[in-house]
């Protein structure tokens, strides 16, 4: 039986919080929280709670949690761990049930941080509390309609995007790399999760929230352990089934294997049974940070995937030739040009150009080639591709700027899916790719990273199918218990 998912909006989007361990330092936890919920435009109620009192980054402290009046949504826990369980039972005595708490010094930290665990989940237990953490990097949900921030990771996402990712991982680290990655590459970056220790809320449950809210368009995964496979496998299947999950499992290799088991108390499993666990999923699984990164540019755009078929459309034949390679291997159809499309451009382009699937227009190209070809492919062979790859070298002798003007023109109103890789030395670089992403289409330094976009795009139409059928077989992932993350 499918259980319901826990309602985490007090997680995602409280309208009042209290920080417990609130300052103005910004090199400590608490004034690194504040300056995040302001960074990110929280407009809710904040209360700091700092036994000093004062006013904290223009809002009114108490000096104690009893001192909260109303109670809040939300307590995030910012103080000492050995000062925590005094602090969590303060908040169940004030009505405060839900508890966000970053600190680590529990079941990560020896025989005293087992003890200090078992007694919070004894305390939450009685309490009636929900803990996210501990041993975390907080949480960050950016939904434009409610923005909100609780983390004292260095920076936020760009804008918060109405179709965007969640990424929800088992490592902070990562969830910091994620983050910078998407403010360098323009990724629709929504939500991140440190998930932590996990007490309560463990990387399903975060899922299984995220999965059902219409801000979320597809969800990323960092993952070294799993307690319960077999609810993680219907809450992905779910999931998967109207939007992508996109995973990368560490401790696939004996060496990697040894050090999850260090960091989060991993039980070892081997590639193959990861595979065989993401099939049964109804995961996209990568196997890098590199093609999670990938993906996220990829499904950033086009959410529910792509088809297999691929055209290229190039303007150099080397990188056209390394292009085909890659999308061949991963998986994608280069199919032969439609008659009526080779015909026009037969007609229209110089003789040594290659009317072929790749095709290259030739280095000297220039924006009325490029459209031409762009218009042909549009015209004839709309129904012969599910998307259009296109490589763009800038030599010495073109001004890429019309190229761009022109493409970016003509994107607006394509009848296929576009992706668009430039090579080489490109002086206008920000702007032509502003240009060209402004217009819908992802843009990518390599061509290869391109074609590795659209194959993990292809797999995905599959891959739901399957989930809604929900027949995958089972596996022998196995299970664990959480020592920590």
């Amino acid at each position: 039986m499918v259980m319901s998912p826990r309602d985490l909006a007090p997680f995602f989007a409280p309208r009042s919080i209290a920080v417990v361990g609130a300052g103005e330092r910004a090199t400590s936890s608490g004034g690194a929280v504040m300056q995040m919920l302001r960074q990110a435009g929280y407009g809710g109620r904040v209360v700091p709670v700092n036994p000093k009192g004062g006013s904290i980054f223009g809002y009114e402290a108490v000096t104690s949690i009893g001192a909260i009046d109303p109670p809040v949504d939300l307590a995030v826990i910012v103080i000492r761990p050995d000062a925590i369980l005094e602090a969590a039972g303060e908040c169940a005595e004030r009505g405060i049930r839900n508890l966000l708490i970053l600190p680590g010094g529990f079941a990560e930290a020896g025989p005293a941080g087992v003890a200090r665990n078992e007694a919070l989940l004894k305390l939450a237990a009685a309490r009636g509390l929900t803990v996210a953490g501990p041993n975390c990097a907080g949480i960050i949900h950016l939904d434009p309609a409610w923005r909100f921030a609780a983390t004292f990771l260095r920076d936020l996402p760009p804008a918060g995007a109405a179709n965007g990712l969640a990424f929800i991982s088992q490592s902070g680290a990562l969830a910091e790399e994620v983050i910078d990655k998407a403010n360098a590459r323009n990724l629709p970056l929504t939500s991140v999760v440190s998930v932590g220790n996990a007490v309560h809320l463990g990387v399903e449950d975060y899922l299984a929230w995220l999965g059902e809210r219409p801000e979320i368009a597809a969800a990323l995964l960092y993952v070294e352990s799993i307690e319960d496979h077999e609810r993680f496998r219907s809450v992905a299947r779910r999931v998967a089934a109207s939007k992508p999950v996109i995973a990368l499992f560490g401790g696939r290799t004996e060496v990697g294997g040894r050090a999850a088991s260090a960091h989060t108390g991993a039980v070892a499993n081997d590639d193959a049974a990861i595979e065989a666990f993401c099939a049964s999923c109804g995961i996209v699984r990568v196997t890098s940070l590199r093609r999670l990164l990938i993906a996220a540019k990829a499904f950033g755009r086009f959410p529910q995937g792509l088809g297999k078929r691929a055209l290229i459309l190039s303007n150099s034949g080397g990188p056209g030739v390394i292009c085909a390679d890659r999308a061949a291997l991963e998986g994608l159809a280069l199919g032969a040009l439609p008659q009526p499309m080779a015909d026009v451009l037969r007609q229209q382009l110089p003789p040594e150009a290659s009317v072929a699937n790749p095709i290259d227009l030739l280095a000297d190209a220039r924006e009325d080639r490029f459209g031409m070809a762009f218009e042909a492919a549009m015209t004839h062979a709309a129904q012969a591709y599910d998307m259009v790859l296109m490589i763009h070298v800038v030599p010495f002798m073109v001004d890429a700027a019309p190229v761009i003007a022109r493409l970016a023109e003509l994107a607006r109103d394509a009848r296929l899916p576009l992706m668009h890789s430039m090579m080489g030395t490109l002086p206008g670089r920000a702007d032509w790719f502003a240009a060209m992403e402004r217009a819908g289409v992802p843009m990518f330094n390599d061509v290869e990273e391109m074609a590795e976009a659209a194959g993990l795009l292809a797999r995905y139409p599959a891959v739901r199918d399957a989930a809604r059928r929900q027949t995958a077989p089972a596996t022998v992932f196995h299970d664990r218990k959480r020592r920590e993350s």
